[in-house]
């Protein structure tokens, strides 16, 4: 079994390290295995494409290139980057995150 990790898809998270330092995004996928994430709008490259059925032009298409795990951390409700915590709900005994930050729960 993999280590829980303090990021999930859909979470919204901010770049503390790197080119895209300072922004923020929404998670659209995690490799476990690489400790790298997608993050919608950061880490922009540009991809050079041969034509396709989807791009008949082909081209430069400008895409998000994973960017590691380390180097980004939750946004909670108020818009403050925050450090993770876990501990167990009384009513169902299910873990669930909460920000250092402000102590509220994270969904």
């Amino acid at each position: 079994m993999q280590a829980k990790l303090h990021i999930k898809k859909g979470d919204t998270v901010k770049a503390i390290a790197g080119n895209a330092k300072g922004q923020q995004g929404k998670v659209l996928s995690i490799d476990r295995t690489k400790n790298r994430v997608l993050v919608e709008g950061l880490n922009m490259i540009s991809k050079h494409t041969k034509p396709n059925a989807a791009n008949p032009q082909g081209g430069i298409v400008k895409q998000e290139a994973p960017i590691h795990i380390s180097n980004l951390m939750v946004v909670d409700s108020k818009g403050n980057a925050t450090r993770i915590g876990r501990k167990l709900n009384e009513d169902n005994n299910k873990s669930e995150r909460y920000s250092k930050k402000s102590g509220e729960v994270i969904k």
